[in-house]
């Protein structure tokens, strides 16, 4: 399953929910008929409930949604902080260097010289780009732009991120 976001809150009173949106292009989702909500972003597949998409929108930064079945404000607030995710064939297919988040979790980074620097545990949307947060066996901390002048390859295959970054950094 991939996490396509989280719902945050209702919107209005007709069943509509705001979503968090975890990805670039989320009015692509529109075309799933079928969505699926559970209250564990890590959770077993059996743990994700289909629900039927009844309408969608982009709404400033974000997307408002309503699921079918579920037609006032009452209904609506039930479904908060659910996270929403989709299976990966329902997905539409990435282009050449595009990557859905959750296919960068746990790859290796290494720099240049070849030094490892850990595993990418996360990553950040900070507005002007996304962020790795990378961390190390012993739980440091890095954070590194996703970013050309940074990311040099992304090799899916090797689970491998290379960068261009100090290991003092």
């Amino acid at each position: 399953m991939i996490v396509l976001g989280r719902i945050s809150a209702p919107f209005g009173i007709r069943g509509w929910v705001k979503l968090q949106v975890f990805g670039d292009d989320p009015q692509a989702w529109a075309h799933m008929p079928q969505w699926w909500l559970a209250a564990d972003e890590l959770g077993p597949e059996g743990k994700w409930q289909a629900r039927q998409l009844a309408e969608c929108r982009m709404h400033g930064k974000g997307l408002i949604v309503r699921f079918a079945g579920f037609e006032d404000r009452s209904a609506a607030e039930k479904l908060a902080g659910l996270y929403v995710g989709a299976p990966r064939e329902a997905l539409p297919k990435t282009a050449e260097n595009e990557f859905y988040w959750a296919d960068l979790i746990g790859l290796v980074v290494v720099n240049l010289a070849g030094e490892p620097l850990g595993r990418v545990a996360a990553l950040v949307r900070t507005g002007a780009h996304e962020v790795l947060d990378v961390r190390d066996a012993a739980g440091s901390q890095r954070l590194l732009p996703f970013v050309s002048a940074v990311i040099k390859e992304v090799d899916l295959a090797a689970r491998r991120i290379r960068v261009e970054w100090g290991s003092d950094w």
